[in-house]
């Protein structure tokens, strides 16, 4: 059986349908399995913000649980500039962020407890933070 070149080789389907797109062959594009991929990109960006919301809710709670560490404080720092980053370069995802927010608490709670060793109870397992705390408030050392 012959697969296609979206099967075998996906790195030269996207090249091949780069150049069918910039020649403007329709012919030449591979409708079914580019609209798959176009679709795809959009999940990313969606995923990669929860994946942002997670880390920065998981040190979030560390920073209110255990002492200070820097390294925490950092990463929060950071989570919220890649956050504020992916919203500017996505507007659209905008509306979407207080859900991925809420469903990134129960991921981010599960790794704070793990690390720090706490009892499940220590933890709430209502999300304590509002979204405008978590993005914009500043930490206390």
């Amino acid at each position: 059986m012959n697969k296609p070149l979206y099967e075998k080789d996906f790195f030269a389907w996207t090249r091949a349908q780069a150049d069918a797109l910039r020649r403007r062959s329709v012919n030449d594009l591979d409708w079914d399995n580019l609209f798959e991929e176009v679709e795809g990109l959009g999940r990313q960006q969606r995923g990669e913000l929860h994946s942002h919301f997670v880390i920065l809710l998981q040190h979030l709670l560390k920073w209110r649980f255990q002492p200070a560490s820097r390294s925490w404080r950092l990463s929060i720092e950071e989570q919220r500039r890649e956050i504020e980053a992916l919203i500017l370069d996505n507007p659209s995802l905008a509306p979407e962020m207080q859900g991925l927010f809420d469903r990134a608490y129960r991921v981010g709670r599960l790794r704070a407890l793990r690390e720090t060793r706490l009892s499940d109870e220590a933890i709430a397992s209502a999300n304590p933070f509002s979204l405008a705390e978590a993005l914009e408030n500043p930490l206390s050392e």
